[in-house]
C-alpha cells in the first residue's frame, strides 16, 4: 500500500505545459492555487515512470500499435475492480473519451437529431453535439435534501416531444458526484429502450467511488441494454495520464461498432502512440496498489472539505459519493457568476471551475478539485473561507 507520504508532496508544475497552471491560473491573489481542471497534482504510479521511461530510451519512435497484452489488461482491470465483463473484440481504441463520444454521436444519430443531456453535466457535452450538427436538449437534474437525482417525468417526455436518438450519460457524474445506483440505471436503460434511445455512458471517473457506493455500468445491467450501449472508458483520470490521450470505447453491437470505426477513420485517427500505449499497459498491470492508496488519501481531502464547507455554511460541500471533484453550493452568497469568480480567483487566490459553466443547475455553485497534496487543500480552504466572510453580507 502506498503510504500517504507519497500523496503529500507538493510539485513545482508550472513551466511544464500543464494547463492547469497556465495563463487560466493567473489571478490578482498571488500565487493561485489552481483547483479547477480535472488533472491530479499526484505522480502517476512509478510503474507508469519506469515504463516511459523504458519506451524513451529505445529512441525509436515510429508507429505503434496496441497488443493482446493491452486488451487483456483492460479486460482484467474492469472484471476485478467493477466486475464489468468485456469482449476484447467489442474494445475500439481512441484518443480520449470525447473524441469517442463524438465519433459515437455520428454513428447513432443523423445531422439534426437531438440528443439529451442532464444538467449539470461535464460541459464538453454541451459543446460537442452542436458541434457535430445535432440539438441539443437538456433534463435538469433536481437537488433533493442536498442530492441530485434525475427528474424521470421530465427525461421522458424530453425524449417523447423531442423525439431524442442518443441519450449522452455521465457515470459517475461529473460535476455532482453522484454515483447512479442500479435502480435509477434500469429507468433510464428502460425509457431508452421505450423509445429506441441509444446510449453513450461516459464513465471515466468509475475507479474514484467511495464506501457505501458501487458503479454499475449501465451496459452490464443486460444483454438488450448493452446492444444499444458505448461505454467509454479510460486510465486517463486513474492514473493522472491526460496528457499521454488514450480511451478505449466498448461496443458490443457489432453492427454499431463497424459505423464508430468508420467514424474514427473519416477523422484520420488510426493507433493510440506509444507512449500511451505503454503507460497504459503499466497503469493496469502495477497501479493497483497505488490506486488503493490514493482512494484512501482522497477520503481524508473528503473528510477535510466536508469539515471545512458544513451544510449550514454561507459555502457548503455536497457529499461525494464519487470523482474527486467537490461539488460547492454558494448559492446563499447570492452573487451572480461573474462576481463569485472574482471573490474565488481575485479575492481567495484560487481558481475553481465556475457551476454556470456546466449548464442548466450551475449557477450559484462552484466545482473544486481536491486531488492535491492535503496541505495544500487546507491552504485554499483557508483562502475561501477568509475571502467568503470578509462579505458584508456573511455573518460568521
Amino acid at each position: 500500500m502506498f503510504d500517504s507520504s507519497f500523496f503529500d508532496t507538493v510539485y513545482d508544475r508550472k513551466n511544464t505545459g500543464a494547463i492547469k497552471y497556465g495563463v487560466h491560473s493567473v489571478g490578482r491573489a498571488s500565487p493561485v492555487i489552481p483547483m479547477w481542471i480535472a488533472d491530479m497534482d499526484f505522480k502517476s504510479p512509478p510503474a507508469v515512470t519506469d515504463a516511459l521511461i523504458n519506451a524513451a530510451q529505445h529512441g525509436i519512435y515510429g508507429y505503434g500499435d496496441t497488443d493482446e497484452e493491452y486488451d487483456e489488461l483492460i479486460i482484467n482491470w474492469y472484471e476485478h475492480r467493477i466486475g464489468f465483463r468485456i469482449e476484447k473484440e467489442q474494445i475500439l481504441k481512441v484518443p480520449g473519451v470525447i473524441f469517442g463520444v463524438a465519433a459515437a454521436i455520428r454513428a447513432m444519430s443523423e445531422p439534426d437529431d437531438s440528443v439529451l443531456i442532464c444538467q449539470p453535466v461535464y460541459y464538453p457535452f454541451a459543446e460537442i453535439i452542436p458541434g457535430n450538427h445535432r440539438k441539443t436538449v437538456v433534463s435538469e437534474l433536481i437537488l433533493k435534501d442536498g442530492r441530485y437525482e434525475i427528474d424521470f417525468d421530465d427525461f421522458e417526455n424530453k425524449i417523447r416531444q423531442n423525439n431524442v436518438k442518443v441519450f449522452l450519460l455521465c457515470s459517475p457524474h461529473n460535476p455532482v458526484g453522484r454515483v447512479w445506483s442500479k435502480e435509477e440505471l434500469t429507468q433510464i436503460a428502460e425509457i431508452c429502450r421505450r423509445y429506441d434511445v441509444y446510449i453513450i455512458s461516459d464513465e471515466i471517473h468509475s475507479d474514484f467511488i467511495y464506501p457505501g457506493y458501487k458503479h454499475t455500468p449501465i451496459a452490464s445491467l443486460s444483454d438488450e441494454v448493452a446492444d444499444r450501449t458505448v461505454t467509454c472508458l479510460s486510465p486517463t483520470k486513474t492514473f493522472n495520464l491526460a496528457g499521454l490521450q488514450a480511451a478505449n470505447i466498448i461496443v458490443p453491437n457489432k453492427t454499431l461498432r463497424k459505423r464508430i470505426r468508420k467514424e474514427c477513420v473519416a477523422t484520420g485517427y488510426s493507433h493510440l502512440n506509444i507512449m500511451a500505449v505503454a503507460a497504459t499497459k503499466a497503469a493496469y498491470r502495477d497501479g493497483e496498489e497505488w490506486l488503493d492508496g490514493l482512494l484512501q488519501y482522497l477520503q481524508q481531502n473528503i473528510a477535510l472539505i466536508k469539515s471545512a464547507f458544513p451544510e449550514h455554511a454561507p459555502v457548503s460541500a455536497l457529499n461525494m459519493e464519487g470523482t474527486y471533484l467537490a461539488w460547492l453550493d454558494c448559492r446563499k452568497l447570492n452573487l451572480p457568476f461573474s462576481e463569485l469568480d472574482d471573490l474565488f480567483l481575485n479575492k481567495a487566490g484560487v481558481r475553481l471551475h465556475n457551476g454556470n459553466t456546466f449548464g442548466a443547475g450551475g449557477q450559484g455553485f462552484m466545482r473544486m478539485n481536491i486531488a492535491c497534496p492535503s496541505s495544500v487543500l487546507e491552504e485554499a480552504v483557508e483562502r475561501i473561507k477568509s475571502a467568503v466572510y470578509s462579505l458584508r453580507s456573511v455573518k460568521i
